[in-house]
């Protein structure tokens, strides 16, 4: 191997994916072969081939696209410094109030501030206050209605929900001619429907288990407190529930107590901004959980539900943030949004002060700037909307960088630099303006441990080769290294190309037969 053997510390290696984050389901079995390394060892535990070959057998792919960046945002720093940058310039917004007409919510300060995000591929981000527990509240509706038009059809569960948004307050008393636009605020009705012969028991639990699944076994809990609270101060929640049961709006023999009472639980389910960006993943990721593989939705259901966040997921504020962020999303009064941005990512918001129409002032606010400065709207023009930035493609200037770097690499002569580019899938033959590779700059200095490849013939613009760089500047050395490589290089190549032209004789000889 051209590669140097020397092994490096694990906890460098374990930083060379800074995207990738060590509780990933798909890297238990490699981190599980690292903690019994470093507690197996008394000091520094160094990465050798033998251990390398043991951690990265299974996720081998995984880990190439990481040090690829192959994943859909491949310059993940550059983009987690400027989500940095939205956070604290987000966190410098004041203004609203923390929802009270549910005690238990009451409690929060208002001060508290997070921010998490979750690629389709798995890649992690978070800043702030994301590992605080806190209340799905009507985050929950968008899970819910999945969950059901998955389990029992689009079809079934329309006959019930609507598709149109309504344009009224989330707990406004309608009459009977606005029942068929109520979207998100037919209150449990989706989740009455499923497992219809389980008892309430038996029904929480199976939905908890799909939100766990979507989650990627992330944490999910429930908050007794905030449920008892919520079933003491619902009287407005049972007022509706009583007049859609009046006029038929529950399915056949559903209990409408049953109903409300399932759906103070669903809504006291807790998340962190960690595990909700997953769940919000889940749903850009078509239904399958990005850090786990996992489908637990289908696309159908998934289609369905983010035509309904576009459209009903914000309150009164649908319409405008529809306009100005053009994303689906779903707040709760518990001051989290749950944003996806199709095919790319899912996040979590949550700030508890909440604006007029029950929206985290914070959350909006993040979600408008995140679209000022990427184009993650739905209708910006990727090809032509130069204003805005584009994650997914590697700027313009990465192979100059690239170029530099390798060139400074190789004429400092930093082995482990060259050996990180190679792991990179960095071009080793790129070429400068003068069509010097990093072999000729390291040919003409003292080093001789430069990872010499086939390039080793190329020539710069005067026709000069590595070879004649070494020897022009006196690196006998350097010369002895490479005509011994060189001779390898064509007796090698000579060899296989005798082998492959006797195979074709081999072939054209038994096909004459």
């Amino acid at each position: 191997s051209p590669f140097p053997r020397d092994a490096i510390p694990v906890l460098d290696q374990l930083s060379m994916t800074p995207c990738l984050w060590t509780s990933d389901p798909r890297l238990r079995d490699c981190m599980r072969h690292l903690r019994q390394a470093m507690r197996e060892s008394a000091g520094t535990v160094m990465m050798d081939q033998k251990l390398f070959r043991k951690c990265v057998g299974a996720n081998i792919l995984l880990l190439t696209q990481a040090f690829r960046r192959k994943f859909i945002i491949p310059d993940f720093e550059v983009f987690a410094s400027n989500m940095d940058q939205l956070y604290y310039s987000t966190q410098r917004q004041e203004g609203g109030h923390v929802a009270d007409y549910i005690p238990q919510l009451a409690k929060f300060s208002p001060n508290l501030w997070g921010v998490s995000l979750c690629t389709v591929d798995g890649q992690r981000h978070s800043a702030g206050d994301t590992k605080v527990p806190f209340c799905l509240q009507s985050c929950v509706k968008p899970l819910e209605y999945a969950i059901a038009v998955h389990e029992i059809g689009t079809e079934h569960v329309h006959r019930y929900v609507g598709k149109e948004p309504s344009g009224l307050k989330f707990n406004q008393l309608v009459n009977a001619k606005l029942l068929q636009h109520k979207n998100t605020v037919l209150k449990g009705i989706p989740s009455s429907s499923l497992q219809p012969n389980s008892n309430k028991a038996e029904r929480f639990d199976y939905v908890m288990e799909y939100l766990k699944k979507m989650a990627g076994t992330e944490y999910v809990g429930f908050s007794n407190a905030t449920f008892q609270s919520e079933k003491e101060t619902g009287d407005r929640n049972f007022a509706i529930g009583y007049y859609l049961k009046e006029k038929k709006c529950f399915p056949e023999n559903a209990d409408m107590i049953a109903a409300l009472d399932f759906y103070f639980q669903l809504c006291s389910i807790e998340v962190t901004c960690e595990s909700g960006c997953v769940m919000a993943a889940t749903l850009a990721n078509g239904g399958i959980c990005p850090i786990t593989g996992e489908r637990v939705l289908s696309a159908e259901a998934v289609r369905n539900t983010l035509s309904l966040m576009h459209s009903c997921g914000m309150y009164d504020f649908s319409g405008q943030f529809a306009f100005h962020v053009g994303l689906p999303a779903k707040s709760g009064v518990s001051g989290a949004v749950l944003l996806v941005v199709p095919n790319i990512m899912g996040i979590m918001c949550w700030s508890p002060p909440l604006d007029r129409v029950g929206n985290s002032v914070r959350g909006i606010h993040f979600c408008q700037e995140l679209v000022s400065l990427f184009n993650f709207h739905n209708y910006d023009n990727l090809r032509h909307f130069a204003r805005k930035l584009d994650p997914r493609r590697l700027s313009l200037d990465d192979r100059n960088k690239s170029v530099v770097n390798l060139m400074f690499a190789a004429y400092s002569g930093d082995v482990s630099a060259l050996r990180r580019f190679a792991l990179s899938a960095v071009d080793m033959e790129e070429k400068d303006y003068d069509s010097r590779t990093g072999l000729h700059v390291a040919s003409a200095e003292v080093f001789q441990s430069f990872f010499i490849t086939a390039y080793i013939a190329l020539s710069i613009r005067w026709g000069n080769t590595p070879l004649d760089d070494a020897r022009q500047f006196g690196r006998d050395g350097v010369v002895s290294v490479l005509t011994e490589y060189q001779q390898m290089y064509l007796c090698n190549n000579g060899s296989q190309s005798k082998t492959e032209d006797q195979r074709k004789l081999d072939s054209e000889g038994c096909g004459l037969s």
